[in-house]
């Protein structure tokens, strides 16, 4: 099974009033290069195949950070302008507040299936995501299927990538958050994709650690019952890969825990893979860029 995780890039001085699209010369900001080298720092000791960015400066610099912070240990960044921003034509460049006022906005707020952007450069969003979707499942086969890679690129086209793995229409992919340098993971099975974490801002990444057979065979509390219902029904009696674990499981090894989430579990405090992360905001409906 494939392992992706999807981070969308840093802030950049133009992030959240303006819409950059494929605008050149857009790079992060002070804010942004702080959180690509704490997402960096983060990764820093989760082996990558490899690195593949949207070709745009904000998201070469967020890759490159990434790749900083394993002291050249880590896979050459490659480039796939299928995972490069939505092509907003016409509207690439200008203010939220004006492009609000815009009809076409509440179709993209409701409706983006329909929505081709306007002037001969614009693309239909159902276009982003089938690209975006098309190269995630290339670099998978391409990668193979024990493959760990990070992928980063833009909100609306993560947000498509995972409409596509929950399988959610593209109209739905509204309700999903993307947030800058957030990191989203999807593992690949042969019968469906898993999302295991969606814009992640802070945590951990002990789920996500390379396993022995052993270990992943004994996750589910429920193996002996799997087991036979297995042998019953002719197979080998263990289960696949692509099964959803019955009952949600125990998670990530959880008697590794650090000691301070152990102790936050006993407590009522909230602990998994958002500890750590800042206290969640309500976004809004109509956030884009």
């Amino acid at each position: 099974m494939t392992t992706v995780l999807l981070v969308r890039h840093g802030l950049t001085a133009a992030t959240g009033h303006t819409l950059s699209g494929w605008t050149p010369g857009i790079p992060l900001d002070d804010r942004g290069r702080a959180q690509a080298r704490a997402l960096g720092a983060r990764l820093a000791r989760l082996p990558l195949d490899a690195i593949v960015t949207s070709p745009l400066d904000r998201c070469r610099q967020t890759a490159e950070a990434v790749a900083a912070a394993r002291d050249g240990r880590g896979p050459e960044i490659r480039q796939d302008e299928r995972l490069g921003e939505c092509r907003y034509g016409d509207w690439t460049g200008k203010p939220l507040r004006k492009l609000v006022k815009e009809p076409l906005w509440r179709v993209v707020q409701a409706h983006p299936s329909a929505v081709r952007f306007p002037g001969p450069d614009g693309e239909s969003m159902m276009d982003t995501q089938h690209r975006a979707v098309a190269a995630v499942r290339e670099w998978n086969a391409t990668l193979g299927a024990k493959a760990t890679y990070l992928i980063c690129s833009h909100g609306d086209v993560i947000k498509g990538i995972i409409a596509d793995c929950l399988g959610l229409h593209l109209d739905l992919s509204q309700r999903i958050q993307a947030d800058p340098c957030s990191l989203t993971v999807i593992r690949y099975t042969p019968l469906r994709p898993f999302l295991l974490r969606m814009n992640d801002t802070g945590g951990g990444i002990e789920d996500l650690m390379p396993r022995t057979p052993g270990e992943r065979d004994s996750e589910s509390a429920g193996q002996n019952a799997g087991q036979n219902a297995g042998q019953n029904a002719g197979g080998k009696g263990q289960r696949h890969e692509s099964d959803a674990v019955v009952g949600g499981g125990a998670g990530a090894n959880p008697d590794s825990l650090p000691a301070e989430a152990q102790t936050g579990a006993s407590t009522g405090v909230r602990t998994g893979t958002q500890t750590g992360a800042p206290a969640v905001r309500e976004p809004s409906a109509d956030a884009r860029g």
